[in-house]
């Protein structure tokens, strides 16, 4: 029973892994779309999100299953407790792509108020913590897990400036209002994803240690 489970966990870690590549994959594509004014790449943004919610709900669905017919304890059932929050997490991180990706599709051909630096920074940054916490979930390495919170500072700060040179823009020229709100929602939801990403770390630490911490 024990060999059994052990395989069937393993198996679930798969997915999730898999599922944390698709939602990476939700966020290049519709942050390239915005920087690209990419309609074609939003909308492959928003239909792999799909694929994404799907994972989401098979590996539930199996979680549910094993939690029934295994009864697992102590470590075996944080594990299961664990893969249960973390794709809730991971599902959110591409629901926030799918939001961007349609901020690209109100903006369409309209000219941007400004070159997109900080952004495509932002997800960089956040597509290396994706990286980070997915590989210590696969390894059960909560040194890496920490070390993503280290990464989110340098996502917060990127936001607080994109934010004050979005409100310097509007201030000075308010007939560009309308754009510069949607791109301070596009660093937004980048931010939001970036904690996300940290919830999935602290939930590594618990699953490991059986402590719950804030890394950040």
């Amino acid at each position: 029973m024990r060999e059994n489970f052990v395989k069937d966990i393993d198996l679930l870690k798969e997915m999730f892994s898999v599922m944390g590549i698709k939602s990476q994959q939700v966020i290049k594509l519709a942050v390239e779309s915005l920087k690209e004014q990419n309609l074609e790449k939003a909308n492959q943004a928003i239909k792999l999100d799909d694929e994404v919610d799907e994972l989401e709900y098979e590996i539930e669905n199996k979680c549910l299953l094993l939690i029934a017919l295994q009864q697992p304890i102590a470590k075996d059932l944080r594990s299961v407790g664990t893969l249960l929050k973390v794709i809730t997490d991971m599902e959110r991180v591409g629901d926030y792509g799918v939001n961007i990706a349609k901020v690209t599709l109100a903006i369409g051909n309209e000219k941007l108020i400004k070159p997109l630096v900080d952004i495509p920074k932002m997800t960089a940054i956040i597509e290396e913590m994706l990286d980070k916490s997915m590989e210590s979930f696969m390894k059960e390495n909560i040194q890496l897990a920490r070390s993503v919170a280290e990464m989110d500072d340098q996502v917060d700060a990127l936001y607080e400036s994109i934010n004050d040179e979005l409100l310097e823009i509007m201030v000075k020229n308010p007939s560009v209002s309308k754009q510069a709100t949607s791109l301070l929602l596009v660093a937004r939801h980048l931010e939001r994803i970036a904690d996300h990403t940290t919830n999935i770390c602290e939930r590594i630490i618990y699953m490991v240690t059986g402590e719950r911490v804030e890394i950040n």
